[in-house]
């Protein structure tokens, strides 16, 4: 089998080429870690496809440059496919020339070959591939013939070495000098005037008096698009398909079944999971948004606005994007922090991302909103992420003073083009982010909806009233903890308890153990100000255990337990805030 090794520049398309030419789904090496891991597919039966995130060279000894070299030392690779960016080939030459001396062949994509063009580079691409000693294939966009190019030249596997660099290049400065003077024979510059797109857009975007106004607005129309005009309204009618016709359909089917066997599929299964998918809309319209923003380009400009504001806390734009994904999950959250080269700051990076509001508490947060907050749902919502953003601010200037610093390193990365992004590739990250919510439904939560039922309808001498279950006892036996923040009544208890195998899992247990009229039920043992405390402590109270044990097994079991411990320490205290301001 020929395995290919593909690897370039950040924001050079290494993630779309992949998902264009590989022809099975993408699929990373660790669950959840398409971010910053490699991606393996198959480009043909015979043909493996490794592809590696963005680096600008290969011996400064960052994570993602030790991924890269660390897999070439330890398997066989027969193809470098190095995707290069027209535009910028001074840039991108460095890492293909020092590609070069792995003594393996390699093949350049060399990519937006319009978007040079138009800024007036002209690129004789026959002589730049004499002078490398590597072929080259230009692309605009990546289409059909452009992959059928590309899969005869592997399955011709008429591979070459590259021409070795002159002995005299040592340095940096040597290199850059040997680019310049293969470029000089290769490519004709004509000066314009010309403003490109991107660079009109930029002028608005990152303008130093609207930058932050529009971003602002952007989120504000994000919360619009996912809670008033989209998300919310395709679960309320998911909602009523599921409660007013399914639920009502599965009693009467079920009407002639003994009681405790109907009981268990009605009040345990289908309540159960019927509490949390109904918010599926709501997940799939936000990360389709967000997906929307990163694809576009939009994103990463958002983490250079981002990068002075999270230095005053000891942190820099390096961290945005892992807090970002953050909002998402916890787990390639912290496996994109363990890409920050600085450990001080990929230490505290990764303690301040749990407290982020994953996309798992929305389920509990529409539910609590929905009951208690109608018609003001999205100002709930938004108040939750706030303080979420608040408290881990709050906590970066906390650790700023706790761990040494180190030299301030600025963010730095490569601004990409402004493109539309591909709907096909839209749909796929959408998807892929709705199946794993699917997943966690068909596994996770079927398996603790069932858990919950059992625990709640028995105890040592048989099936008895759930105020005398297993359940009830542990419930009574932790909610003294709960009761000064104003839900310690044992079910609220428990939910918290089994919302540690995710978040998600409250909404479902909540369904299990207050029935099929859960809106009503909770009405009864909430009040607003106790509703809106739930809420606080679920936003920061301690990770669910697929984050605790990321945490373990990316950084320390030390720093597992600090998180463990100081986030469920925060909730108490906030929540107790809340519950004692709200009353009042």
């Amino acid at each position: 089998m020929t395995v290919c090794a593909l690897i370039g520049n950040p924001n050079v398309g290494q993630e779309t080429f992949f998902n264009k030419i590989a022809y099975v789904p993408q699929k990373s090496d660790e669950e959840g870690n398409s971010k910053i891991t490699k991606l393996e597919g198959f480009i043909d039966k015979n043909t493996k496809l490794v592809a590696f995130p963005g680096i600008y060279s290969i011996d400064t000894n960052s994570k993602t440059e030790e991924l890269f070299v660390n897999y070439i030392k330890e398997n066989r690779v027969d193809l470098i496919i190095n995707i290069v960016n027209a535009a910028n080939l001074e840039r991108n030459l460095y890492l293909t020339l020092q590609l070069s001396k792995l003594n393996i062949p390699i093949l350049i994509i060399l990519n937006t070959v319009h978007k040079a063009k138009r800024n007036g580079i002209n690129v004789n691409y026959e002589d730049l591939s004499d002078k490398l000693g590597i072929k080259i294939i230009p692309v605009d966009k990546l289409n059909k013939q452009h992959i059928r190019v590309i899969h005869k030249f592997i399955k011709e596997n008429t591979f070459s070495l590259p021409n070795a660099l002159p002995e005299n290049i040592n340095t940096e400065k040597h290199m850059y000098s040997y680019i310049e003077e293969i470029l000089n024979s290769c490519v004709k510059i004509k000066e314009h005037n010309l403003v490109s797109i991107t660079e009109k857009i930029d002028r608005i975007v990152l303008n130093k008096y609207l930058a932050y106004p529009i971003f602002m607005c952007i989120i504000y129309l994000i919360f619009k698009i996912v809670f008033s005009w989209v998300g919310t309204p395709l679960s309320d009618i998911l909602r009523s398909a599921l409660f007013d016709y399914t639920i009502p359909l599965a009693n009467s089917l079920l009407s002639h079944q003994s009681p405790w066997f109907k009981s268990l599929l009605i009040d345990g299964v289908i309540s159960g999971v019927s509490s949390v998918l109904v918010f599926l809309p709501v997940i799939l319209t936000l990360f389709s948004i967000l997906s929307f923003l990163e694809d576009s380009g939009y994103m990463n400009r958002v983490a250079f606005l981002m990068d002075r504001i999270m230095n005053m806390g000891g942190i820099s734009g390096k961290s945005f994007m892992p807090m970002i994904i953050g909002f998402g999950c916890s787990v390639p959250a912290l496996m994109a922090a363990k890409n920050i080269e600085d450990e001080r700051e990929r230490n505290i990076t990764a303690l301040l991302i749990p407290l982020m509001s994953c996309n798992a508490k929305l389920p509990v947060y529409m539910l609590f909103a929905t009951i208690f907050f109608h018609q003001q749902e999205i100002v709930i919502l938004a108040l939750m992420y706030a303080t979420g953003v608040f408290i881990a601010f709050f906590y970066s200037l906390i650790f700023k003073l706790l761990v040494k610093e180190t030299n301030y390193e600025p963010y730095i990365d490569e601004l990409s083009e402004y493109t539309l992004p591909d709907l096909k590739l839209l749909f796929l990250h959408t998807w892929e982010k709705g199946r794993g919510f699917l997943k966690k439904i068909g596994t996770i939560i079927f398996s603790m909806s069932i858990i919950t039922w059992l625990l709640s309808n028995f105890n040592f001498s048989g099936m008895v009233n759930i105020n005398e279950s297993f359940l009830a006892f542990i419930g009574k036996l932790i909610s003294p903890i709960f009761t000064p923040l104003g839900f310690g009544n044992w079910q609220n208890s428990v939910s918290l308890l089994t919302g540690l195998m995710g978040k998600e899992v409250i909404a479902g247990t909540l369904g299990v153990l207050y029935g099929g009229n859960l809106e009503s039920t909770v009405m009864q043992h909430f009040n607003s100000a106790s509703a809106l405390s739930f809420l606080v402590f679920i936003l920061l109270y301690t990770p669910c255990a697929s984050t605790i044990i990321t945490l373990k097994k990316e950084f320390s079991t030390k720093m597992a337990l600090i998180s463990v411990l100081y986030q469920f320490a925060t909730a108490w205290i906030v929540s107790f805030l809340f519950y004692n301001i709200g009353m009042r």
